[in-house]
């Protein structure tokens, strides 16, 4: 680092002689930064949303939730501008204000991704009715006569 800041006037030195262009005019042009101008947002990333009918925006894969003691419909279908800075900060603005959010998280998904050992030990198998069941005694007799018979009885 020192044998940089010791080099550094030779090399400012060549490059002004090899690139500086003397200005048109000497006149500064540069204006006063006003009250309103506020640099936090107007040196930001921006891009323009819509904000949807549950008062959603979403940007870069994240969705965010407006918060407003407003009625929705006043919201509803309005143009905001989603600000991100340098660190990853957003602001939303309607209407050049700056507007509450939460992020809104989806809800976790209801089944969970089982293995296939683990489904192995969980199905159970399938119902069957007990001996005494009413539907075992289907078929069998009535009055003592046979409601149904097997093929091979039939045979004769």
């Amino acid at each position: 680092m020192e044998d940089a800041n010791a080099y550094l006037p030779e090399f400012l030195e060549d490059y002004n002689r090899r690139f500086a262009v003397e200005p048109r005019s000497k006149k500064d042009t540069h204006r006063p930064l006003l009250k309103k101008d506020n640099l936090d947002i107007i040196l930001t990333y921006q891009e323009t949303r819509t904000i949807s009918k549950n008062l959603t925006v979403q940007f870069k894969n994240v969705v965010y939730q407006i918060q407003t003691n407003r009625p929705a419909y006043s919201l509803k279908n309005g143009k905001v501008l989603v600000c991100e800075n340098v660190s990853g900060d957003v602001n939303i603005l309607y209407n050049n204000k700056l507007l509450d959010y939460t992020i809104f998280h989806k809800a976790p998904r209801q089944s969970e991704v089982v293995n296939s050992k683990s489904l192995n030990n969980q199905i159970k198998s399938p119902w069957s009715p007990p001996p005494d069941h009413p539907w075992r005694r289907y078929g069998e007799h009535i009055n003592g006569q046979p409601i149904l018979q097997d093929s091979s009885d039939n045979a004769d």
